[in-house]
């Protein structure tokens, strides 16, 4: 465990004994978010996405002690492991190494060598090795080895058997494996070409149809691009290597200086049959998983800057979506999201059906004084836009509209969750409600999608699955459990991402708040099922009552600190009640050395306390800037070389990122554009949600391209 504690500790630059106090915790059953935030002086205020980071490396560390075990004990029961070897397990510092060594001592399958073993011709092989007989004297040892029985009918039929069990020993050396594997992706190039037929219709990857790149320096999204046209068996993909320079490698290491020709030719069967595929296996599989790490992680980011957009409060929202033959969805939500009104409207057939949506529309605007209008960017999106845009210059109410991502709408509004939530509403309708909903809160409405769905990434539906759902599932309960869960009116879907609280305890807070009413303080989160002392201290501080017994309740004050901070109050000279009210802050020029010390608590801790009762019942995401709100449209032949717009940031991908300046095809900002200094990565730079000024380079009106520069 020391080995793991000193190398994790070097991996993130932070000192031993934070990197075991922070396991400690871990295998204690606490959360991340637990730990970030209330466990700040016991890690030394480790961030929520390094704990993260280090609990997966914990787990690959682990994994890979448990394996080296695994071999050491195999090999032992085999009586082949000699200290030198154990040494050599010992000091692996990946899982390949590991396997690296395990190779010549691992059981295999029926190969060409395990067949001439059994043939007996395996201390033929050794002796070629061993080279120090001439061809002639070889010649006269194989004569031995002549068995009709044993199918080995002649002395050339006896070195065939041999050279492939050479091959196999030196394909199996550790150390020429680690060299050629190295030596491969740093030499090494990737190729693809298209398959024949396969040209027209695969029109997206023509960049790939006869594409070479170093595998150095080939980025993720061409690899996932590459990998996808593989998939599709519309592209052909080899890695090519430095094989001359590999054989020569062998040849230099293994030939000594009475070298048979034999020994020649097993040399390059080893890299031609053995080392060479399987290389390319694992530099491929490499690759792979690099990209596919590269591609969840920026989905996360994406998400996590797409949950945490600031909330449209208090505002009368009409969730709008799209449709030609259907007609367009409306949902009218009151300020706290609950349904008021619903209708379908026909705005694109004909005039006659055009005029009368539009009656109806303002109708529904001016009875129930919406404030914002949400539409979706699905299908028709344009077209809804353009008649929004027109419709409300004849009302008088001070309405503006939005155009908001909606993926996952409709995959909600056929859900299980969509029909308990509102059962006797039509399925269609659902999709508007989610629509206004995610421009309300977010947060509330985006954590009922499965985040996949969400259509933040790149490539999402080609990377590891089970991969993508953990990391997407953990950025999701950050998110979450960052913004804080109003108790008494989160859903079960908000709830169950609360550290602590499981999808049970999360329907179990439903049924009592259904029995006994609003829940009036965090002491009675106690009386609900299922949520024993650990669930309460890792939910508590994350849970939020505001209109409760106490408005430390309403905080992020976590129950355990609650004395910490009525004894600050005391000593400020602080009511409970005048918190949050408007004047000189109380808290200004603190010592806080000096009061961590009154208060027996940490400087972190207490840093904390301040904040929340600066502002209680603050959400972090009001600081945010909101989107851009728009009252008119552009098309895309509005657009000219030059011309300057503000914009939302929609996707961040590896390439630069997309912007959506109100002419309902998003804009690409490459990389190249985004900024006049070096960055290795868009995300560096930009982030969803972000609101830019940009300018436009150029317009492909045939290919719907856009071409925008944020170097202004």
């Amino acid at each position: 465990m020391e080995q793991i504690i000193n190398q994790l500790a070097k991996e993130f630059s932070i000192r031993p004994q934070q990197v075991e106090d922070t396991i400690n915790l871990i295998d204690g059953g606490n959360t991340i978010p637990f730990i970030a935030r209330y466990r700040k002086e016991v890690t030394g205020n480790l961030s929520d996405a390094l704990l993260r980071d280090l609990d997966v490396r914990l787990t690959y560390l682990r994994k890979l002690e448990k394996r080296k075990e695994e071999v050491c004990a195999s090999i032992e029961e085999q009586g082949k492991l000699t200290p030198e070897l154990k040494a050599a397990l010992a000091k692996g510092t990946t899982l390949q190494e590991v396997e690296d060594l395990y190779l010549p001592y691992k059981q295999k399958k029926k190969t060409r060598a395990s067949v001439a073993r059994e043939k007996g011709l395996e201390p033929l092989a050794l002796l070629i090795l061993e080279q120090q007989l001439t061809e002639p004297e070889l010649a006269a040892a194989a004569k031995q080895y002549i068995n009709e029985e044993k199918e080995v009918n002649s002395v050339e039929a006896a070195f065939l058997y041999a050279m492939d069990i050479i091959a196999e020993i030196i394909s199996d050396n550790a150390t020429y494996r680690g060299f050629i594997r190295k030596r491969t992706f740093e030499q090494g190039q990737i190729r693809s070409t298209i398959v024949k037929g396969k040209e027209a219709e695969n029109p997206e990857l023509e960049m790939y149809f006869d594409h070479t790149e170093a595998i150095r320096t080939i980025k993720d999204h061409r690899i996932l691009a590459i990998n996808r046209g593989e998939k599709k068996k519309a592209l052909s993909v080899k890695i090519l290597a430095p094989a001359e320079e590999m054989e020569e490698y062998l040849k230099k290491d293994i030939l000594g200086k009475q070298p048979s020709e034999y020994l020649r030719k097993a040399i390059a069967d080893s890299y031609s049959r053995l080392i060479a595929p399987a290389i390319e296996r694992e530099i491929r599989t490499a690759l792979k998983e690099r990209a596919e790490e590269g591609a969840i992680k920026m989905f996360a980011l994406n998400l996590k800057k797409l949950l945490l957009q600031p909330p449209f409060k208090e505002k009368v929202t009409m969730g709008f979506d799209p449709a030609f033959r259907t007609g367009c969805k409306i949902a009218i939500l009151d300020k706290v999201g609950k349904v008021l009104d619903y209708a379908t409207i026909y705005p694109t057939f004909g005039k006659g059906q055009a005029e009368k949506a539009e009656k109806e529309f303002l109708e529904l605007i001016e009875r129930h004084q919406v404030d914002i209008i949400a539409i979706g960017n699905g299908t028709a999106s344009r077209e809804s836009e353009q008649f929004v845009a027109e419709s409300i210059k004849k009302t008088s109410v001070p309405v503006q509209y939005i155009v908001v991502n909606e993926a996952g709408a409709s995959v909600y509004s056929a859900s299980e969750l969509g029909t308990e939530e509102y059962p006797d509403i039509n399925v269609s309708i659902r999709g508007a409600i989610s629509i206004g909903g995610r421009l309300q809160d977010p947060l509330s409405e985006l954590v009922k999608i499965d985040p996949k769905h969400i259509g933040v990434g790149q490539y999402q539906h080609d990377v590891n699955q089970k991969e993508m759902e953990r990391v997407l599932e953990a950025t999701v309960e950050d998110a979450v459990n960052n913004v804080g869960v109003n108790v008494n009116r989160a859903s079960v879907s908000l709830l169950k991402y609360v550290a602590g609280v499981n999808k049970t305890i999360a329907n179990n807070i439903l049924d009592y708040r259904n029995t006994t009413g609003p829940i009036k303080n965090r002491k009675e989160l106690r009386k609900i099922k299922g949520l024993g002392a650990k669930a309460f201290e890792q939910c508590a501080g994350f849970l939020r009552i505001d209109d409760g017994d106490n408005v430390l309740d309403n905080t992020g004050v976590h129950p355990e600190s609650y004395k910490s901070a009525e004894k600050l109050l005391q000593l400020k000279g602080i009511k409970k009640e005048q918190l949050g009210t408007r004047g000189q802050d109380p808290f200004k020029d603190m010592n806080y050395t000096e009061l961590a010390g009154q208060l027996e608590i940490g400087v972190p801790t207490l840093y904390d306390i301040v904040k929340e009762l600066q502002k209680p019942g603050r959400d972090p995401r009001e600081n945010a800037p909101k989107p851009h709100l728009r009252s008119d449209v552009l098309s895309m032949q509005d657009l000219e070389v030059d011309m300057e717009l503000v914009g939302t940031v929609r996707n961040v991908i590896d390439f630069g990122a997309f912007v959506d300046i109100g002419v309902h095809q998003d804009g690409l900002v490459h990389i190249s554009q985004i900024t006049d200094r070096y960055i290795r990565h868009p995300s560096e730079a930009v982030s969803l949600g972000d609101v830019v000024t940009v300018k436009v380079l150029s317009v492909d009106l045939k290919r719907k391209r856009i071409s925008l520069t944020m170097i202004i």
